[in-house]
């Protein structure tokens, strides 16, 4: 990925498109986490139920600190050991913040920072979700993406051949009050791994 294909891929998200791009685990697929109308068309796309949650990404992870202040110092050096990387992170969300993306449970926040150097000049989050049918197998390179979704989304971006692994999922919205974390996927980054970060 270039500076060219970062310029696309902010444009696509601004004017309320669907972008398909390569992140650092499977190809994914984005859009504006602020709206509705993009988000609705996203889950449409992808066939996933409408109170199924999202995880909102960021580029940067000093863009993602300071949109989200309400995290307490705890959770903030946490995130700090684990991004960026191929980690999805659970998080309080006090505020509210990006209610389009947390589904039926509007205190809880899914973060991604992709390790992608090509798009770190990217500075806006978005709202992303994996680019399969839902329920169905990631996809590692675009021959992998369903046809159905690649007609329907408004920019594609080729980044070759990806590792395949989805992100771990780690919970860490009781890590500020008691230190504690739980692993809710297994992934790209063993529970090993986690462990000997957060500890």
């Amino acid at each position: 990925m270039n500076a060219r294909d970062a310029a696309a891929f902010e444009r696509c998200i601004a004017g309320g498109g669907v972008a398909l791009f390569p992140a650092d685990t499977v190809y994914g697929l984005a859009c504006d986490p602020e709206s509705s109308a993009a988000v609705e068309r996203l889950y449409r796309i992808k066939g996933r139920p409408a109170d199924r949650p999202a995880a909102v990404m960021f580029f940067e992870l000093e863009a993602a600190l300071a949109a989200l202040p309400d995290l307490g110092p705890r959770t903030r050096h946490a995130l700090t050991v684990l991004l960026p990387g191929r980690v999805t992170v659970l998080l309080p969300n006090p505020s509210r913040r990006y209610p389009l993306a947390c589904g039926p449970a509007p205190g809880r926040l899914g973060l991604r920072v992709p390790e992608l150097d090509g798009f770190a000049g990217v500075g806006r989050a978005v709202l992303q979700s994996s680019a399969n049918p839902s329920g169905g197998a990631d996809a590692r390179s675009l021959d992998h993406v369903d046809e159905r979704i690649r007609r329907e989304v408004d920019l594609e971006l080729d980044g070759g051949e990806l590792p395949g692994k989805p992100s771990t999922v780690v919970d860490l919205t009781a890590h500020e009050e008691r230190g504690e974390y739980a692993i809710v996927r297994e992934g790209a980054v063993p529970p090993a791994e986690i462990d000997r970060r957060l500890r």
